[in-house]
């Protein structure tokens, strides 16, 4: 089958012969090509609704993948033990849940092998979750669909420090890998910051000016991502 460039690059950071987790799944895509392509042994598939979990089982029913992809209801990481999946994909969330999610159960998230999380937005807020509860970023990629950008990490336990703040916003490990779209994401980026700064302009509230500050700190330091 073909998945999205999203939900393909996905797959490509799950190690081979894995025992996967993919939480809020949806329709099973990515679980069904993991087992096709011999990828992974076998696939717990859980979503917090029962509807959307529905079409993941009818899907896996009529591929006759039932062996291979169990299907799970649950909140968030609720419906898997402790050491019983080496690799955890979440994906398709806001950075900040996705966060709430592995903080609630830490004990099931720390017993993971290789996290492989694509916030929606948040990925900074992510990010700083991760380093403060002494996970280390280990890769990261970034896909364009379209005209929506895509930001995947992936993670493992351990520890990781960052020198500045940028680079929660954009990781030293995404500057290193330098996908070929980081720079047209970057500068989308400073265009819709310089937006909201022309707009603070206008204000006079100290809340504005230190937002304005900040908005034209982060900018600068945009800029200079390219200019070294």
């Amino acid at each position: 089958m073909n998945l999205s460039p999203r939900l393909k690059r996905i797959a490509d950071f799950v190690p081979n012969n894995s025992i996967v987790a993919d939480v809020g799944t949806d329709h099973g895509y990515v679980p069904k090509y993991l087992i096709d392509k011999g990828i992974s042994k076998l696939v717990i598939a859980t979503d917090i609704s029962k509807g959307s979990l529905q079409k993941t089982v009818d899907y896996i029913r009529e591929e006759n993948l039932e062996e291979e992809i169990t299907t799970r209801l649950g909140d968030g990481l609720e419906p898997i033990l402790p050491f019983e999946v080496d690799t955890l994909i979440i994906a398709g969330m806001g950075g900040l849940l996705i966060a709430e999610i592995m903080s609630k159960f830490k004990e099931t998230s720390r017993s993971i092998n290789t996290l492989i999380l694509q916030p929606m937005v948040g990925s900074p807020e992510l990010r700083k979750y991760l380093l403060q509860n002494h996970f280390r970023i280990v890769d990261e990629d970034l896909v364009r669909e379209g005209d929506k950008f895509y930001e995947i990490i992936v993670a493992k336990t351990g520890l990781q420090k960052f020198d500045k703040e940028l680079d929660y916003e954009i990781s030293p490990v995404m500057l290193k890998k330098n996908s070929p779209v980081l720079r047209e994401f970057v500068e989308i980026k400073i265009k819709m910051n310089e937006s909201v700064i022309e707009k603070l302009r206008n204000s006079t509230g100290e809340k504005s000016m230190s937002r304005l500050l900040e908005l034209e700190k982060i900018v600068k330091d945009y800029r200079e991502v390219f200019s070294k």
